[in-house]
């Protein structure tokens, strides 16, 4: 198996990973701007809801991105993709489970309309977290088939380790004749 993949593998997904996962962290605390957000309908109001709704998980994903955006190493940004797709499953099903482990842990009630509350439920979690889930997964499919060229540069690369070795084993020979004649 080869393990170094060229960057390229996971740029876009990285950088799309990147992008949400700050669109999720911050957008609790920008929404309100734009009178867009849940209760408390402030700006840079800080609550533990916000923090394990949306910070830790957007900050898990951006992480995430950033490894699979960064590494060469197919197993490291495989981490990265998976690391993304596990921030992701939080955005679209943490706010659903978090009351059974901890009832005072709420997100608040959204502002605005009913149609409006559903376009911040889908902005904010259900929706920012099957997009996540998607790219991470699209990430985790692209490392785990090894291509035509991952194979063949590859192969150059270990042509060009054996070159090295032997140019590297040639040399020493040139230097113990001459040391010994």
């Amino acid at each position: 198996m080869t393990l170094v993949v060229s960057r390229s593998r996971g740029l876009v997904s990285g950088i799309v990973l990147v992008l949400l996962g700050a669109w999720g962290a911050l957008v609790p605390f920008i929404g309100p701007y734009f009178h867009f957000g849940y209760t408390p309908d402030s700006a840079w109001t800080y609550t533990s809801g916000r923090l394990w709704l949306s910070i830790i998980p957007g900050a898990v994903t951006l992480v995430g991105g950033l490894i699979l955006l960064i590494s060469r190493v197919r197993p490291v940004a495989l981490t990265g993709a998976a690391l993304a797709a596990i921030g992701g499953a939080w955005f679209a099903v943490g706010s659903v489970l978090t009351p059974i482990w901890n009832s005072s842990l709420i997100v608040g009630t959204p502002v605005g309309s009913p149609a409006i509350a559903a376009l911040e439920q889908i902005a904010f979690f259900t929706g920012l977290g099957i997009v996540v889930v998607l790219f991470a997964a699209l990430a985790i499919g692209r490392l785990s088939v090894i291509g035509v060229r991952d194979a063949r540069l590859a192969k150059r690369r270990r042509a060009a380790a054996e070159t090295d070795t032997v140019s590297t084993n040639d040399a020493s020979q040139e230097r113990l004749t001459t040391n010994s004649s």
